[in-house]
């Protein structure tokens, strides 16, 4: 096997806790660069942006855009015309319509663009999907409540527009609701929570349905201190399903039937090595499209300022 040579663009806390290691664990990728403002490597050629690193770094095969939303369209665009693999961190935007052209792009280019939503490699997420396949299913409700002062330390470009707020953690959510459902949802209503000081929400709660009229709800918060939450429960006609940890842990009517540790983004990287061997794309927009329409349909109050 050919190995999947990957530059990390943007080296902050996601990619340091996640990336560097799940790369090393993967066959078939190895990690052979980075570009980042304020981060390097030790053994790594490091280069202070993506077109310095197109321009005078190693040959690479691959970027990982782990940079902020804001910022990843031009960076996926210049790393697709040099003719390279292009892994997009979640949200893979900061809107919806901007990831149409680079689609083309890829498709023009015979390149790989993967917009990858790790929570649905968590390890109980297809066992959940499974089993709800074989229920009818009552009711959905998600709480995904966490401290950002803990999680997103201080990244004030998460409070900007196109930064997402708590939709970042929020987004998910929504990835697993729209991958073990039977059907989509869309959203018809929300309340979003935005600090005084901020463009973004600090909390949010969704109504949602399908074309069946399935009730799910959806409470999102970043003031979460303590243990934090992060559960989907689904009552069915045959028992209640609680995925929780981030979709780590499933549980019917409290009996476990699956638990495994943390291994997202390895599978993130075992896909992304399995499309760039032939060029194809998965870039999936569904989750990115609630929250749109939840800031679209979304009534807004303004809360106390945040300070991290």
């Amino acid at each position: 096997m050919t190995e999947l040579r990957i530059a990390i663009v943007g080296f902050g806390k996601i990619a340091r806790d996640q990336h560097v290691g799940a790369i090393a664990a993967v066959p078939g990728a190895t990690l052979s660069a980075i570009a980042s403002r304020n981060a390097s490597l030790p053994g790594l050629p490091h280069f202070a942006t993506i077109e310095e690193l197109l321009e005078k770094g190693p040959p690479i095969d691959a970027v990982s855009l782990c940079t902020p939303p804001q910022v990843r369209r031009a960076q996926a665009a210049a790393a697709l015309a040099a003719g390279k693999h292009v892994m997009l961190e979640k949200p893979p935007g900061a809107g919806v319509v901007e990831l149409d052209p680079l689609i083309e792009l890829a498709a023009e280019a015979k390149r790989t663009l993967f917009a990858t939503w790790h929570s649905r490699h968590a390890p109980a997420v297809e066992p959940a999907r499974q089993w709800l396949a074989e229920r009818r299913i009552k009711s959905v409700h998600i709480s995904w409540k966490e401290d950002v002062r803990v999680w997103h330390p201080g990244q004030s470009w998460i409070w900007e527009p196109g930064g997402l707020g708590v939709f970042d953690p929020g987004i998910n959510a929504l990835s697993i609701l729209t991958k073990i459902l039977p059907r989509p949802v869309f959203v018809t209503a929300a309340e979003l929570a935005f600090p005084a000081n901020c463009q973004a929400p600090i909390a949010a709660n969704l109504t949602l349905t399908d074309i069946g009229g399935l009730p799910v709800t959806a409470e999102f918060d970043f003031r979460q201190t303590g243990p934090q939450s992060w559960d989907i429960v689904v009552d069915t006609d045959r028992g209640r399903m609680i995925l929780s940890s981030g979709g780590a842990r499933m549980a019917i009517d409290d009996k476990v039937l699956a638990e495994a540790p943390d291994e997202e983004y390895r599978g993130l990287y075992r896909r992304f090595v399995e499309l760039a061997a032939t060029g194809a794309s998965d870039v999936d927009l569904t989750p990115l499209r609630l929250v749109a329409d939840a800031f679209l349909l979304g009534k807004r109050t303004i809360v106390e300022p945040f300070v991290d």
